[in-house]
């Protein structure tokens, strides 16, 4: 395959992805990662700056998607509200592939670096939801408390939703685990 073939972003993303299951996140190198996906160790660097980024490049979209969704959420939503709408929107995204994100979530916990790497998406997603909130006119705590809140709200319904062999889908899975929450918190 030649380097300017279509989609070579997400073959190396595919590549990657089968050999970290295969033999591991540190076993595995940037060319090897390239050679599997018919390109170029230099086509891999014009696409990812390492080989974390691979499991990571979707973040900024995701990003963008909750607070795309936080924004249009109506302006008499409650900051919970905007946020279920926030994570209705991650869940359209982020539901599309099970068996994908249940590698990717295997291959993430069996390493201490891309662990970390995934805590630090965890807060900017929260940082970038407490900052929609915010502009909304939500005061803190509140704003801060609400985003964080949905953040773990998405972690343990991801964390569900993959554990599953045939889940249900996972704007479903994310909505039992908000009403999960809300049940918890009404019984103080």
């Amino acid at each position: 395959m030649g380097r300017w073939e279509a989609d070579a972003s997400g073959r190396l993303r595919e590549a990657a992805l089968q050999l970290y299951v295969e033999r591991g996140f540190e076993q595995t190198t940037v060319a090897e990662i390239a050679k599997r996906a018919g390109l170029t160790a230099r086509t891999f660097f014009r696409y990812f700056a390492d080989k974390r980024e691979v499991l990571f490049a979707g973040s900024a979209d995701l990003q963008h998607n909750l607070v795309g969704a936080l924004e249009v959420a109506p302006e008499a939503a409650s900051p919970m509200q905007a946020v279920a709408a926030a994570l209705d929107a991650a869940a359209e995204s982020l539901g599309q592939r099970h068996e994908h994100s249940r590698q990717r979530h295997s291959v993430i916990m069996a390493n201490a670096e891309l662990r970390e790497r995934e805590l630090t998406k965890m807060a900017s997603l929260s940082a970038a939801l407490a900052d929609g909130l915010r502009r909304r006119g939500v005061p803190e705590p509140d704003a801060s408390l609400a985003a964080e809140t949905g953040i773990v709200v998405l972690r343990v319904a991801f964390g569900r939703w993959i554990s599953e062999p045939h889940p249900a889908g996972l704007a479903q899975v994310m909505r039992e685990t908000l009403d999960s929450l809300q049940d918890v918190t009404a019984a103080r």
